[in-house]
């Protein structure tokens, strides 16, 4: 088993705000703004061209699939070509493919086939994007706990705008501005990722097997039982909570309370986020996951407002906290992975990891709508619910889990 990891000579700086990550929050901020935008363009756009529910899940589960599906391969090609050269590739893609689905929207309505096709391939560029995102961070911040808190809180900041500029500029413009906005944002992301000076090496031959890549990526992961049964339980989580939350979230919100205050519930999301991050910044349990897990659990009000029909303050105030324990949480795991994981595999394990956490997202998606039809969404919502406790009563059991300690 790999040891914890040894901080890399190019992260030995004084303070958090170098240069070289300086760029990298500075294009990981303005993707995550364009990226937050997205889903309320997507459900919203979907929404009015007429595809309801299930074609909202159909296109969510298009871009999410190709991410589960193909980031073991991303991790492979992160180590052997190195993340930064695969992170700068997976930009241009989407600025394509976005590019596309931009001039779509706003030349009429595009059909279904065209939008789950160009979200498979966005989704494609995203497995390749992904690994990278974790494995940079030790190399350009010796706090990698403050810089992963950091990036937290550009992400909550997006979540706190971003919905709600993006309902307005679908109300006003339509679901092809954001879409343009998004493919701007990576454009900006490339940019930046090709300015940095840091540049870490490869840690795989170029004519070594991807079979043995992949098979030295599972032996490592499978090593670490407090990071296998967190995905086992994730696994569950993307089918029945994770999954159905944002399309079936999407339709009773709007239903209720209308698109425009759909988007600043999101944006209550996004400032408990901020807080949540904030928080994380600074406080350090000796026992990362445990804790995080603890205060995991205010994170499944989402569904259950929803569920219950809350009046819209209410429901704010849920999705508030629940953004806080997400950021939280997201914190705490990001910053375990990147301490007990050593370089030379931290791409591969990453893939496993976020591929495993990932890959049944698709599946609540696509079965969201038409289970609802049959039970109702409050039902499925209701049950994620349950599901979701479930869960983080199982990882507390877990002495694996539980005993964890801060590196």
């Amino acid at each position: 088993m790999a040891q914890a990891v040894q901080i890399p000579h190019d992260a030995r700086r004084t303070g958090l705000w170098h240069r070289d990550f300086a760029l990298y929050f500075a294009g990981r901020a303005i993707s995550i703004l364009g990226d937050a935008m997205l889903p309320v363009a997507v459900s919203l756009g979907v929404l009015g061209a007429g595809y309801g529910p299930t074609g909202v899940g159909f296109v969510l589960a298009a871009w999410m699939a190709p991410v589960g599906g193909l980031i073991l391969f991303g991790g492979v090609f992160a180590d052997r070509f190195t993340a930064r050269r695969m992170m700068i590739g997976a930009d241009l893609v989407r600025v394509v493919t976005q590019s596309i689905i931009a001039v779509a929207f706003l030349t009429g309505r595009p059909s279904l086939v065209l939008l789950i096709v160009l979200s498979a391939l966005s989704g494609a560029a995203a497995a390749m994007f992904q690994p990278g995102v974790s494995s940079m961070v030790p190399h350009i911040a010796h706090d990698v706990q403050r810089a992963n808190a950091t990036l937290r809180v550009a992400d909550a900041i997006a979540q706190l705008f971003g919905p709600t500029l993006s309902a307005l500029l679908v109300t006003f413009g339509g679901a092809g501005v954001v879409y343009g906005f998004n493919a701007a944002t990576f454009a900006v992301s490339a940019v930046c990722l090709l300015s940095l000076r840091v540049r870490p090496p490869a840690s795989l031959a170029r004519g070594t097997s991807m079979v043995r890549n992949l098979r030295e990526g599972w032996t490592e992961f499978r090593s670490r039982t407090w990071m296998w049964s967190v995905i086992l339980v994730w696994v569950f989580y993307g089918v029945f909570v994770f999954g159905p939350v944002t399309p079936l979230g999407a339709a009773v919100l709007t239903q209720d309370l209308g698109s425009k205050t759909y988007g600043l519930i999101m944006s209550a999301a996004g400032a408990g986020t901020v807080i949540g991050g904030v928080i994380a910044m600074w406080f350090k349990p000796a026992r990362p996951l445990a804790v995080g897990a603890v205060v995991m659990t205010v994170f499944f009000l989402e569904p259950l407002v929803i569920a219950m029909h809350m009046p819209a303050g209410v429901v704010a105030a849920g999705f508030a906290v629940s953004g806080a324990a997400w950021a939280f949480w997201s914190v705490m795991w990001a910053t375990s992975i990147q301490t007990k994981v050593t370089p030379d595999v931290l791409n591969r394990v990453t893939a496993y990891e976020v591929g495993g956490s990932v890959l049944s997202i698709p599946i609540g998606q696509a079965l969201s709508g038409p289970v609802a039809a049959r039970v109702g969404a409050d039902h499925v919502l209701l049950f994620g619910f349950a599901v979701g406790i479930a869960g983080i009563v199982c990882l507390l059991s877990l002495p694996a889990v539980r005993g964890l300690r801060r590196t």
